[in-house]
């Protein structure tokens, strides 16, 4: 059957699905006497042992009945199937859209430029594997024949994001299990501010700096260098020895004497798609060494599979896909919080921030029409309990409902614990998750309407035994799904992001002394 392109509001199950609003009370769902029969019927297994369970949204058999519907009619297993074997789906770019492939082969052979790109991939993966080894045997030294301890990448946007995300994310995992082999650090904002402080903080002549831009030109990106290479040159280093890239085949960083090694990537992975290739690869493999990252990318991979059933129901990321859609644009709830019961996932969100925000933040379709219905939503969050004493005072009596994403492992990391009022740490954190669901869904009625609490606030919850590699890169690949297929429900482009280039545009505008009217006003604020 050919692949049809069609707006959401000409989909006939769409108009069915409108007519369900307010259909399912998950107050009433999660009070009832079959409340637990529920909990444990509305739960999808995910890859690397990873659960997506979705008992407390606003869902039922009806409602998950018109969702098949949708689907089907909006052909998001056909969309899918399309996208890994390597048809044009970036209409912006004009872009096939790859990111699947760096971890696995989930159909035909991709044949680009010249090149089998899954080989192209797995031959840059062996690469770095082979670099990050000889940088920890000893055989890839500084000037002085002592080891490298640290690597600091340098990147932005997606080529910071999402490696820093991981690295925090496996830090205390690696150190428990023994393949923590070097410090990661990370520098990506333009304010002179962060990469003087990452470098006062690190040992200079034992730190390797992996330089991340896929067009070797990112203004921000090249600013942060020339800083490093300022600093490396008045401790008495030669920059040549400190540094490597990440970056295209067509770069000027490539084979460039001015780098140690560089590693290829291309146009047809995104940049907040690019944590599985070389971007998060070499920051990783370096960190963890290079199984971590296979075992990363083996969880990711698993996922990408349980993506391809046609099945609704046991396809976690379109049906989590599916009730984003369902709550957005029927319900019409603006933003959705991901929360994290692990301080591993600290940086987690900001790279959901611009995964979401960047891919589906948009207002036309894929040809570039205008769309009449809403597309992505605020996303946000922050760990818990944190985040408890933060914002969860508006989610749970605020005057928006706010869909909730939870995400806990019922052990932590590090191994270590402590026993105080009759339980440890990690059964509080626990409890906390747990209590946060019902709370949320089934509020509270006081005499003192200060103390009431509404309910119905909807929440799914992914849950597993540990944070691992592979269970963060099944949790990773969810996540990178789940934008995907909602952004085919909207007949959006996912993987461009026009809205990032003209902020950009006026920047070089003000520093080149062309600013007129109110750009240049707002400039003489800032004495530029």
């Amino acid at each position: 059957m050919a692949i049809t392109w069609e707006n959401l509001d000409k989909l006939s199950s769409y108009k069915k699905l409108q007519s369900l609003k307010g259909a399912v009370s998950v107050k009433s769902a999660l009070s009832a006497a079959d409340a637990a029969e529920r909990v444990k019927k509305y739960s999808v297994p995910m890859g690397a042992g990873l659960t997506y369970n979705y008992a407390a949204k606003q869902v039922d058999e009806k409602v998950l009945a018109v969702l098949k519907e949708l689907a089907a009619e909006a052909q998001l297993t056909e969309k899918f199937a399309a996208t890994y074997n390597g048809e044009v789906i970036n209409t912006g770019e004009k872009r096939m859209v790859l990111h699947h492939l760096c971890r696995g082969q989930l159909g035909n052979d991709v044949n680009a430029d010249g090149t089998n790109k899954r080989e192209f991939y797995l031959k840059e993966q062996k690469r770095i594997a082979e670099f990050a080894e000889k940088v920890h045997s000893g055989k890839i030294v500084n000037a002085k024949g002592e080891k490298f301890t640290t690597a600091v990448q340098i990147g932005i946007g997606g080529s910071d994001l999402g490696p820093r995300a991981m690295y925090l994310a496996l830090e205390n995992w690696a150190k428990a299990n023994k393949t923590f082999k070097m410090e990661a650090k990370f520098i990506s904002n333009v304010d002179p501010d962060d990469a003087a402080a990452v470098l006062a903080s690190t040992d200079l002549a034992h730190a390797i700096f992996i330089l991340v831009s896929k067009s070797g030109t990112t203004l921000e990106t090249l600013t942060n260098e020339s800083f490093v290479k300022d600093a490396l040159k008045k401790a008495g280093l030669n920059p040549s020895n400190h540094m490597i890239a990440v970056t295209s085949e067509t770069s000027p960083l490539a084979h460039n004497p001015d780098y140690l090694e560089a590693f290829y990537m291309d146009d047809y992975i995104g940049g907040r798609y690019s944590s599985t290739s070389g971007v998060g690869g070499a920051v990783l493999s370096l960190a963890f060494g290079a199984q971590v990252f296979d075992d990363f990318l083996k969880g990711a991979t698993e996922e990408d599979k349980l993506a391809t059933n046609t099945d609704l129901l046991k396809n976690p990321a379109m049906l989590d896909a599916l009730i984003g859609v369902y709550e957005r644009n029927v319900q019409g709830y603006p933003a959705t919080a991901v929360l994290p019961y692990s301080q591993a996932l600290s940086r987690f969100p900001a790279h959901l921030q611009q995964l979401d925000m960047e891919s589906n933040g948009k207002s036309v379709n894929r040809f570039g029409d205008k769309i009449d219905y809403i597309t992505g939503p605020v996303i946000f969050g922050e760990p818990g309990t944190n985040g408890q004493h933060s914002f969860y005072q508006l989610l749970h009596q605020g005057t928006d409902i706010v869909p909730l994403q939870f995400i806990a492992f019922k052990e932590n990391q590090a191994g270590t614990d402590v026993v105080i009022e009759d339980s440890t740490s990690q059964k509080k954190l626990g409890a906390n998750v747990t209590a946060q669901i019902v709370a949320f869904a089934c509020g509270k009625d006081d005499s003192d309407p200060n103390k009431t609490f509404a309910g119905e606030r909807p929440s799914s919850l992914i849950y597993g035994k540990q944070l691992t590699p592979s269970s963060l890169g099944a949790l990773l690949a969810h996540y990178e799904n789940k934008v995907m297929f909602q952004g085919f429900v909207w007949n959006i482009n996912s993987f461009d992001q026009e809205g990032v280039q003209l902020g950009k545009k006026l920047a070089k505008t003000v520093l080149s002394g062309q600013a007129t009217g109110a750009l240049k006003a707002y400039t003489e604020l800032l004495a530029l």
